[in-house]
């Protein structure tokens, strides 16, 4: 990398449409200024460009991961203060995501507000992207590694508390679309959407009909609302947390699938090789196109750590092998992968790398209503991830300041 001004890096820069195999990537303070062919640079920038030395690697965008629980050995449910919530902000900064939204778990109303003034401060410094809410309205059924003693009847009013607490830092809650409450005049759903957040539909027992209703609504909700983060809700974590389809009982997965394959539905994958094979990751990219697909990590404390006792939320959480379960029941409880070891996974399983990355920054920032992320476009703030030929981060820049 150039240490002169403007700042330079060259390699195999990943764009959304290509990776262009002797690329350039320019910024100036912390902004992206010209992304392109190295031979193609503007007069300008032609000196700095060709005195670069190209770095043996690949140079991504910063990767936006909307769904994380934690990392380093912390936990944002569990994160009294925001130090803690640092560390876990810290482990995926330093492996390529410059934009993180933190998840919460389902809790009791009192420790969702503190856990959201907590993330609130980090959200108001740019620390974070925003503040995700898996829960308290979701099936009991289908709660996965949740405390189904703390999960609640929708309530507008709590949801509407929540979403003041967050200062507009609220991007998405998920909601089990089944659930009296979530949808309808007074529902969840139209709380958030007025709120300027999104509902992701999960952790659920919805019929298909259910499923197709809930995403009609929200689709109807955002697209009446002219302050929404987005158009399109989201799905948290597809597959997991829901009952799978089956010919005779298809349940809502084949209707999240063709909501997002006609654009108006993001989906979220935990493409980790573990809560879900990456041919199904291959396969849903293929039916749904990566601008409908969000790859995030689910991560929890153990992101990062080595194998052994954690907690997630009220639950104790054992982790072997880098599989993290529920010690008492041994249900999946979160990821313990980084966005990169994400996008490295779903590459190897097939899915084209400019097409992995952009589900992987792209798409997730199209969520957040951000578009000054998520791509190696000029004018885009300079959030830049370098790794070697493996996939593997090397160097961390966000903001135009190399970590």
């Amino acid at each position: 990398m150039s240490t002169a001004s403007p700042r330079v890096v060259r390699g195999r820069v990943v764009t959304p449409t290509a990776v262009l195999d002797d690329g350039a990537v320019v910024w100036e303070g912390d902004l992206l200024t010209w992304v392109g062919r190295a031979g193609e640079a503007p007069a300008g920038l032609r000196e700095a460009v060709t005195a670069a030395t190209p770095v043996d690697g690949y140079v991504l965008p910063g990767l936006v991961d909307l769904h994380c629980h934690g990392g380093g050995g912390a936990s944002f449910p569990d994160a009294e203060d925001v130090d803690t919530a640092r560390i876990a902000v810290a482990e995926h900064l330093r492996h390529g995501t410059t934009s993180l939204v933190a998840s919460l778990v389902t809790a009791a109303p009192d420790v969702l507000r503190q856990r959201t003034g907590v993330l609130v401060e980090l959200a108001e410094a740019g620390e974070i992207a925003g503040i995700h809410y898996e829960g308290p309205f979701i099936s009991a059924d289908r709660c996965g590694a949740q405390n189904p003693a703390q999960i609640q009847q929708p309530d507008p009013a709590l949801t509407r508390e929540l979403l003041g607490l967050g200062r507009g830092h609220v991007v998405t809650m998920t909601l089990a679309p089944e659930a009296a409450g979530v949808t309808g005049e007074g529902g969840v759903t139209r709380a958030l959407v007025a709120g300027a957040a999104l509902p992701s539909f999960g952790h659920t027992v919805a019929t298909a009909a259910q499923a197709r209703a809930a995403v009609v609504e929200a689709g109807h909700v955002l697209a009446a609302e002219p302050a929404a983060r987005s158009s399109r809700p989201t799905v948290t974590h597809l597959c997991n947390g829901m009952n799978p389809m089956h010919h005779r009982d298809p349940g809502p997965i084949p209707e999240f699938l063709a909501a997002a394959a006609d654009g108006r539905l993001v989906l979220e994958l935990i493409a980790d090789g573990t809560h879900l094979d990456p041919d199904l990751v291959r396969s849903v990219m293929e039916i749904a196109g990566r601008e409908n697909v969000a790859l995030v990590t689910d991560a929890m404390a153990a992101a990062g750590m080595p194998d052994g006792d954690y907690r997630l939320g009220s639950l104790a959480v054992t982790v072997a092998d880098g599989v993290a379960r529920l010690t008492a029941g041994g249900a999946i409880a979160g990821g313990t992968a980084r966005l990169i070891d994400v996008v490295r996974t779903t590459v190897a399983g097939g899915v084209d790398l400019v097409d992995a990355v952009y589900s992987a920054a792209t798409t997730p920032a199209a969520v957040l209503g951000d578009d000054g992320v998520g791509a190696l476009e000029a004018g885009r703030r300079a959030d830049v991830l370098i790794t070697d030929t493996d996939l593997r981060p090397v160097t961390v820049v966000k903001g135009g300041v190399e970590l």
